[in-house]
């Protein structure tokens, strides 16, 4: 018996009790109230199928930090309340293929061995401050690289903010938060890292977590499971190449995908595929005027 037919077993059990288990757990009508805040925004991914194109966009192809993975949104698709986003072995021909001789490397791949979604609010929805929520069961397996940010909607990266509000990769959560610096296109991070085991949960990576960012024209407040993992100043976050802009006193739209490899994601050769990454809800909310 191959491990790749037990590994592809023993996932689609998984699968099925997750379902089994959301299904018993009843409505969730009541929880998407929080105390101080109205919920302006949620995705609960309860209709079978594509996710809600009113929320949104998809990347295509080969995108950042020269991943192994061609987003597609093929590989995103919603099941008895849950998206699944899942990394899947597929080869074809990269439809952008030049030359391996050219320096970008998104050309010089001729072709796909990975594929995967990133899915975007961009051009569909956007916020400025509240409180935003993920609850997902998180891909722990080397190499991957899951992923739940923002970005601003206006200037060029780095220049338009990042927040991090889940990331993971080499067995670390990360928080983070990046801007500009003195140099165009060198940004300024303010980060926090978290091995899995300083959690002191051996059942950590089969749990669903719920990560949060609490965001206002003061600060920015990363958790996960209520615990703080990261605060920074916003009096401290203006770019350095213009001072005059701080990249989180604007709009932002969500990202939401799961990469592998590339710069930070590490080796994924021993890692078995397909790889889910679940996620149960996505909410915003606004916080009540006092």
């Amino acid at each position: 018996m191959s491990k790749i037919w037990i590994k592809s077993v023993f996932y689609s059990v998984s699968v099925f009790v997750l379902f089994f288990l959301k299904s018993c757990s009843g409505s969730k009508s009541n929880t998407t109230q929080v105390k101080g805040y109205q919920l302006i925004w949620n995705d609960e991914f309860n209709v079978d199928g594509l996710p809600n194109k009113n929320n949104w966009n998809y990347e295509t192809g080969f995108v950042r930090n020269e991943e192994a993975q061609w987003y597609q949104k093929e590989n995103a698709v919603c099941k008895d309340g849950f998206l699944i986003i899942e990394v899947k072995k597929e080869t074809k021909p990269n439809p952008d293929f030049i030359s391996k001789s050219t320096a970008d490397w998104r050309k010089n791949r001729d072709s796909i061995y990975l594929t995967s979604s990133c899915l975007i609010t961009k051009d569909k929805q956007e916020w400025k401050y509240g409180r935003f929520e993920i609850k997902a069961k998180i891909p722990v397996e080397m190499g991957l690289w899951p992923a739940f940010w923002t970005l601003g909607v206006e200037h060029n990266w780095p220049a338009n903010g990042e927040i991090d509000i889940m990331e993971f990769y080499k067995g670390k959560i990360l928080a983070n938060i990046a801007w500009e610096g003195d140099k165009k296109w060198k940004p300024v991070w303010d980060s926090k890292t978290y091995l899995l085991e300083s959690f002191n949960n051996n059942n950590w990576a089969n749990e669903f977590h719920i990560w949060r960012m609490d965001w206002d024209e003061k600060a920015i407040k990363l958790y996960v499971d209520n615990q703080l993992l990261n605060e920074v100043d916003l009096s401290n976050t203006f770019n350095g190449t213009n001072k005059n802009i701080n990249p989180f006193h604007q709009s932002h739209y969500l990202l939401l995908n799961l990469a592998v490899g590339g710069m930070n994601g590490g080796d994924f050769l021993n890692t078995n595929f397909p790889a889910p990454f679940i996620i149960d809800y996505v909410r915003v909310y606004k916080k009540d005027k006092k």
